[in-house]
């Protein structure tokens, strides 16, 4: 099997599609039950704390336990329905058994995952490489579907994500340890400073501490030389969509804007054309 898709580009990137489209699906469950689990860990706290009950707990409830159901009328989910894109496409978008619509994030959350794969796939071949960016896109996926409908970024994902980096750099996957390192501590440092220096020139928090995090993630496995091509092409992006929200689909001034998935997408960019945006901009500002 590894000669076959050594020596077969195609076979590789079809089964990396079909893979990724059936990790989309499990993401699905991450991006909907670790919320949830960090809520009813925070709720057991408090409860602890204040002594009084709070909104029922399932006893057991994680991301393997108990199975899929549908979230408005819990109709436990068959195998047949679990079909990551064909069942949702066979169902017409609705529960079975309530027939109310089922969120659009399932299926776009595997269509994503599947062509992510595909990307990553064509790009580095059958490598470490490839293998190694399946995971970080992979994870950078639910980092954003997470920070999208709840605007957190859980370290449950984002610290074991960061230290991969370092170990996958161990062997230059990607960039040396030493650039992998450095990477992380730039990362976490440079959106620190500019939190503390919009902080105390506007007494507002501009961003969450997540943020730092992701970012250092994004330098340990990309190396610090990476850095600024990201926080340029995440800004860029990020001031372009939340102009746009503002200005066309009328939203709130005063409601924050996660800014996680920016920089899951621009890290995400770098990791396959970072080379390539650099050498193009040297060359534009005649450095080459």
């Amino acid at each position: 099997m590894i000669e076959l898709l050594q020596s077969s580009s195609n076979t590789f990137n079809v089964i990396a599609g079909i893979l990724g489209l059936v990790v989309g699906s499990f993401l699905n469950v991450v991006i909907h039950r670790l919320p949830l689990m960090m809520e009813y860990e925070w709720r057991s706290q408090c409860t602890m704390l204040l002594e009084h009950l709070p909104r029922e707990i399932p006893k057991t409830f994680n991301l393997m336990t108990p199975r899929s159901r549908c979230p408005n009328c819990a109709h436990q989910i068959s195998a047949l329905e679990n079909i990551p894109i064909f069942s949702y496409i066979i169902l017409k978008g609705r529960c079975r058994s309530c027939d109310l619509p089922i969120s659009f994030r399932y299926p776009l959350t595997e269509l994503v995952s599947s062509a992510a794969a595909v990307v990553v796939a064509v790009h580095f071949g059958f490598s470490a490489a490839a293998l190694s960016a399946f995971v970080l896109s992979w994870g950078l996926i639910s980092l954003c579907g997470i920070d999208i409908e709840t605007q957190l970024l859980p370290d449950t994902i984002v610290i074991p994500m960061l230290w991969a980096g370092i170990v996958v750099n161990y062997f230059n996957i990607f960039v040396s340890l030493e650039e992998a390192v450095l990477g992380a501590v730039f990362g976490y440092l440079s959106l620190w400073t500019v939190f503390w220096i919009f902080k105390l020139a506007t007494g507002k928090d501009g961003m969450g501490y997540g943020d730092f995090k992701l970012l250092a993630l994004l330098g340990a496995w990309l190396g610090w030389e990476i850095l600024p091509i990201v926080i340029v092409l995440s800004s860029i992006v990020g001031a372009g969509i939340g102009i746009g929200l503002i200005l066309f689909f009328s939203h709130d001034k005063s409601k924050p804007i996660p800014f996680g998935p920016y920089l899951a997408v621009a890290g995400w960019i770098a990791l396959l054309w970072g080379d390539e945006i650099t050498a193009q901009y040297l060359y534009s500002v005649g450095q080459l």
